[in-house]
C-alpha cells in the first residue's frame, strides 16, 4: 500500500501569491504537506497562507527573487529552519514580456529567461540536497503550450521549452535518489497574467476566453485548480514511476 504524505513533507511552491501557484499551494496543503508559499513579496502571499490555515493546513510565506542565487540559498535555508527540509518543489514563478522578435529588448529576453529557466535551475539545485538526503522527492516544473511556439513570445517559448529539457535531464540525474521530475504544460488558463496579456493586446478578456474555449476539445478554458490537480498527482507517492514527462493540461490534444 502506498504511504500517504504527512505534514512532515515540506513543499515549496514559487510564484504562489496568486493564480496557478496559489491554487497549487492550497491543493498540496490539502494533500497533507506543509507548504512554503514563495513570491517576490511575502506580504502578497497572505491570502494563500490564510486559505491554507483556515482549512486546517500548515503554510508560511517567504519572499525571494528566484533568479537571484543568494536569495534562493537564503530562502531555502529559512524554509528548512522554520517548517522543515523541503523534498517537494514546484517551480511555478513566471513573468511575461511579450514582443515580436524585432522589437524585443535585451532586458525583455533576459528577464523572462531569468525567472523561468534560471529560477527553476537555482531552486532545484538548492532543494536537491534535501531530496538526496531524504532519499525521496518530487520536482514539478511549469512549462506551457507556448513551448511549441507562439507569436510574440520568443523569450517565453524558449524558456518554457528549455524547462522541458531541464526536466528530462533532472529526471535522469535524480532518479537514483528516489526523486521524480516532471513538467506540467498548461494551455490557456484564466489568471491575472493572461488577463493582463489580453489588456496589453487590446483584447477584451471575456471575448478572448470565449474564443479560446471554442477551440478547446472540452469547450472551456483552464482554471488554476485544473493545473493544481495535475501537479497534485505528480507530487504524490503514487506517481513514483512517472518521471521525465511533460503533461499537457490543455483540455484536449496538443499538436
Amino acid at each position: 500500500m502506498t504511504p500517504l504524505l504527512t505534514d512532515t513533507t515540506t513543499a515549496v511552491v514559487t510564484g504562489a501569491a496568486r493564480g496557478i501557484g496559489a491554487a497549487t499551494a492550497i491543493r498540496l496543503a490539502g494533500d497533507g504537506m506543509r507548504v512554503a508559499v514563495v513570491d517576490l513579496d511575502a506580504a502578497d502571499c497572505a491570502a494563500t497562507v490564510e486559505a491554507i490555515t483556515a482549512a486546517g493546513g500548515h503554510a508560511a510565506a517567504f519572499d525571494a527573487d528566484v533568479a537571484d542565487a543568494e536569495q534562493v540559498a537564503r530562502v531555502i535555508e529559512r524554509i528548512t529552519e522554520e517548517i522543515g527540509a523541503p523534498t517537494v518543489l514546484v517551480n511555478n514563478a513566471g513573468i511575461t514580456r511579450d514582443n515580436l522578435l524585432f522589437k524585443m529588448a535585451d532586458e525583455e529576453w533576459d528577464a523572462v529567461v531569468g525567472v523561468h529557466l534560471r529560477g527553476a535551475f537555482l531552486m532545484s539545485r538548492a532543494v536537491q540536497k534535501h531530496i538526496v538526503e531524504a532519499g525521496w522527492g518530487r520536482i514539478v516544473n511549469l512549462s506551457s503550450t507556448s513551448a511549441l511556439g507562439n507569436r510574440g513570445q520568443a523569450n517565453y517559448a524558449a524558456a518554457k521549452a528549455g524547462l522541458q529539457g531541464f526536466t528530462k535531464t533532472l529526471a535522469i540525474e535524480l532518479g537514483r535518489f528516489g526523486a521524480t521530475v516532471n513538467a506540467v504544460a498548461p494551455g490557456f488558463t484564466v489568471t491575472e497574467m493572461t488577463a493582463a496579456a489580453a489588456v496589453r493586446a487590446g483584447v477584451d478578456f471575456e471575448e478572448a476566453i470565449a474564443t479560446m474555449a471554442a477551440q478547446i476539445a472540452v469547450r472551456r478554458v483552464g482554471q488554476p485548480e485544473d493545473i493544481a490537480n495535475a501537479i497534485s498527482f505528480l507530487t504524490s507517492r503514487g506517481a513514483g514511476f512517472v518521471s521525465g514527462q511533460v503533461l499537457y493540461v490543455a483540455g484536449g490534444p496538443v499538436a
